[in-house]
């Protein structure tokens, strides 16, 4: 079988998470591109005309929102990409409880939701692909982003031990850690803020949204048949 044949998602069901636009919506075309049909999980309603994926409007922070979403899925998705996230910035001695519960209720407990409801029928389809889309700053912190810097750290301990529970049942867990992507809303940061990070780079840029697309097509395709347990930076080399 070729590497073509092995990225060939013709046929298959996915799920992507806060896929009505951004770097989520980057992947759902993506997959959809490679011959995949996309359900596309988001809070926020998709509002331009060349959306063209299968949407429902979840809250993935109730596990009950969640359940209803894939219980009405036509069939069994076999690939799962946990992108929603939201961001709430402040210092420890200034954040809320309230700023604090919400980046983990949608970046880590939604994930978990998402692959309770969904792993246990990847199973029973003969097995499946996750990935989680968690950030450099999971893993060396950041200031200001102890909520966001938690959930994404603990998502890293989630794909874990996913791949340690149904590894014998033959589904993969994976997490892509982003640094900064050049996405629509990270080109209105000032041009001096966007130059300081593309410095920070060992290649002095940064990737596009299509960049985390592609790692994420890959680790989903049978191309990444037996890479499991994994995070794998897409950065350019901000933290090396």
């Amino acid at each position: 079988m070729s590497f073509r044949d092995r990225t060939d998602f013709t046929g298959k069901r996915a799920i992507v998470t806060g896929g009505s636009r951004g770097l989520g919506r980057c992947i759902a075309d993506t997959l959809a591109e490679l011959g995949a049909t996309v359900h596309v999980f988001d809070w926020a309603v998709p509002t331009d005309d060349n959306f063209k994926h299968d949407f429902q409007q979840v809250d993935i922070s109730s596990s009950s929102s969640v359940n209803a979403a894939v219980a009405a899925l036509p069939a069994p998705a076999t690939l799962l990409v946990n992108n929603a996230g939201i961001t709430r910035d402040a210092t420890i001695r200034k954040m809320t409880d309230e700023d604090w519960q919400a980046v983990i209720n949608v970046n880590l407990t939604g994930a978990f939701h998402m692959i309770r409801a969904t792993a246990p029928r990847m199973a029973e389809e003969g097995g499946g692909r996750i990935v989680n889309i968690s950030s450099i700053n999971g893993i060396h912190g950041m200031f200001g982003q102890a909520n966001y810097a938690a959930a994404k750290a603990g998502l890293i301990g989630l794909t874990k031990t996913v791949a340690r529970e149904y590894g014998q049942k033959r589904i993969t867990c994976n997490a892509i850690a982003p640094g900064l992507v050049l996405t629509e809303m990270a080109l209105k940061l000032p041009e001096a803020a966007i130059d300081g990070y593309k410095q920070e780079a060992v290649m002095k840029q940064l990737p596009m949204p299509q960049d985390i697309a592609d790692a994420v097509t890959f680790l989903l395709s049978d191309a990444a048949r037996y890479v499991t347990a994994q995070v794998i930076k897409v950065d350019a080399g901000q933290r090396v």
